[in-house]
C-alpha cells in the first residue's frame, strides 16, 4: 500500500502548500516521535476502507498540528498523554507513552500528568492509564 496521499490541493492556511506537503511533513513528524518502523508497519496495514482516515490523521494531526511552532513535540506529548487518559484510549495512550519518551518527556513527568488526570478525570481512568503507561516504559527500557 502506498503512503502518498490523493490529493495535491493547496491548502487553505498555507498559500503555495499542497495537501502533499503537508502529509510529507505529518509523515516526517510521525515517524520521528512515533519511530518509523512503528508508522511503516501501521501504513503497510492500511485497508482501502481505512485509507483515508490515515492520510486525514498524517496530513492534519502530524503535518497540520504536530509542525506548528506554538509548543514543543515533549509539551505535545504530554497533553496527549491526558488527553487519551480522560478520554481512555489506552491503545493510542501506549503508542503515545512511548513517543513522549522519544520527545525527551520524563518517567516522573508521565507519572505527575497522570496524578493530574486522577484528580480532573477519574481515579479509574488514570488507574488504567498507569497500567499501559507502566507497560509501554518496561518495553522501552527493555529495549534500550
Amino acid at each position: 500500500m502506498t503512503t502518498e496521499p490523493l490529493t495535491t490541493e493547496t491548502t487553505p492556511d498555507a498559500p503555495g502548500t499542497t495537501h502533499r506537503d503537508t502529509y510529507e511533513a505529518g509523515l516526517a513528524v510521525r515517524k520521528a516521535v512515533l519511530g518509523a518502523e512503528h508508522v511503516e508497519r501501521s501504513l503497510a496495514q492500511v485497508s482501502e476502507f481505512s485509507r483515508p482516515i490515515q492520510e486525514l490523521v498524517t496530513e492534519y494531526c502530524w503535518g497540520a498540528v504536530w509542525t506548528r511552532p506554538g509548543l514543543e513535540r515533549r509539551t505535545r506529548s504530554l497533553v496527549n498523554l491526558a488527553m487519551l487518559t480522560a478520554l481512555g484510549r489506552n491503545h493510542e495512550l501506549g503508542v503515545h507513552v512511548k513517543g513522549a519518551l522519544t520527545n525527551g518527556v520524563t518517567v516522573e513527568e508521565i507519572q505527575e500528568v497522570l496524578l493530574q488526570c486522577a484528580v480532573y478525570v477519574g481515579v479509574p481512568a488514570a488507574l488504567e492509564s498507569f497500567r499501559v503507561a507502566e507497560r509501554v516504559i518496561e518495553e522501552v527500557k527493555g529495549d534500550a
